[in-house]
C-alpha cells in the first residue's frame, strides 16, 4: 500500500487490477486556462484516450446540485449516492482516484466519497502521469458499467456554507488556508473565471496547493507540516480550506489529514461564490 492511509502505490493498484470489490475513479478536471496543444484540456475526452483499466469517469461537474449557480457544488447526498451508483461504485468498495495532473482534481472526488462516507478511498500517488511513465497498462474508450448501491452517511459538520464562511470571517473563530496561486491569492493575476474579484478573505492564509506535491507525488507528512506551519498555520487550532471552487482545497484537506490534523472543513463554494458577490470583504496586497 503506502505509509500514508490516504493513499495507495502504482505497484499496488497494478497487483489488484481486477478486483470485484475495487473501484477505480478517474476524476481528471482542468481549469479553463489549462491548455494542451493550445486547447483548453477535456477530462472526459483525455480518459477516452487513455485511463487505467477498468477506471470509470467521475464528472466532478454532473455530479454536483443541479441548479446551482456554483461550479460542481455539492451534490445532496440521494444525488450523489445515485449516480456513483450508476457508475459502478459501492460505498463497501475499495475506491482509488486518480487525475491526470497527479494531485489535482482527484482529491476533490476523495473528499466528495470521504464526506458521503465511504471509508475506503484512497488517491493513487502520482495519478495516471506516474501510472503511465512506468509503462502501466491502459485503455480506451468508455468501461463497461454494472450499477451497484451507494449508500450515502453524509457528514455535513464537515462542509462550511457562505454564512457560515461569513460569520468565520468576521469573528476569527476559525483560521482560513486559500489553496489558489499566491499571485491570485494577493489579487496580482485575475480569476480564471470571469466575474470574479482578485483577492483573498481578511485574514486568509496563502498556502498554494502546488507545494503539496513533488512531481505530483503528496509530500511527507514532516514536509507538509512544515508547509502548513511557513504560511502562519497554527496546527493546533480549527482550520477552514478553501480554494477557487472548492477543488484544490480538498488537496488541503488530505494534506491536513495526512498530518493528523482533524479540526478542519471545507468551504465549498471557495471564491467563486465568496469572490463574486457584492456583499463580501476582499483583500487584494497587489
Amino acid at each position: 500500500m503506502s505509509p500514508n492511509p490516504f493513499l495507495v502505490e502504482t505497484d499496488w493498484l497494478f497487483d489488484h487490477l481486477g478486483d470485484s470489490n475495487l473501484s477505480i475513479v478517474d476524476a481528471s478536471w482542468y481549469l479553463p486556462t489549462m491548455l494542451a496543444n493550445g486547447e483548453p484540456r477535456n477530462g472526459r475526452a483525455e480518459f477516452e484516450e487513455q485511463h487505467i483499466p477498468g477506471a470509470v469517469y467521475f464528472d466532478i461537474d454532473a455530479i454536483s446540485q443541479p441548479g446551482s449557480n456554483l461550479p460542481h457544488t455539492l451534490a445532496s447526498p440521494e444525488i450523489f449516492a445515485k449516480m456513483v451508483g450508476e457508475l459502478g461504485v459501492s460505498h463497501q468498495d475499495t475506491i482509488v482516484v486518480y487525475d491526470g495532473l497527479g494531485l489535482f482534481s482527484a482529491a476533490r472526488a476523495w473528499w466528495n466519497f470521504r464526506i458521503m462516507g465511504a471509508e475506503k478511498v484512497v488517491l493513487l500517488n502520482g495519478g495516471l502521469p506516474r501510472w503511465t511513465a512506468e509503462h502501466r497498462p491502459i485503455e480506451t474508450g468508455t468501461t463497461a458499467i454494472s450499477p451497484k448501491h451507494f449508500e450515502a452517511n453524509f457528514n455535513a459538520d464537515t462542509v462550511v456554507s457562505f454564512d457560515a464562511m461569513s460569520e468565520i470571517v468576521g469573528s476569527g473563530s476559525a483560521q482560513i488556508a486559500d489553496a489558489r496561486p499566491e499571485a491570485r491569492f494577493n489579487g496580482e493575476a485575475p480569476e480564471p473565471r470571469a466575474g470574479i474579484r482578485s483577492g483573498h478573505m481578511p485574514g486568509a492564509l496563502s498556502v498554494p496547493f502546488s507545494e503539496l506535491a513533488k512531481d505530483g507525488q503528496l509530500r511527507s507528512a514532516e514536509e507538509l507540516s512544515q508547509i502548513f506551519v511557513a504560511a502562519g498555520v497554527d496546527l493546533t487550532g480549527p482550520l477552514v480550506t478553501t480554494c477557487g471552487s472548492g477543488v484544490t482545497a480538498a488537496a488541503l484537506t488530505l494534506a491536513l489529514e495526512t498530518i493528523g490534523h482533524a479540526n478542519h472543513k471545507l468551504y465549498d463554494g471557495s471564491w467563486s461564490e465568496w469572490g463574486s458577490r457584492d456583499d463580501t470583504q476582499v483583500v487584494a496586497d497587489a
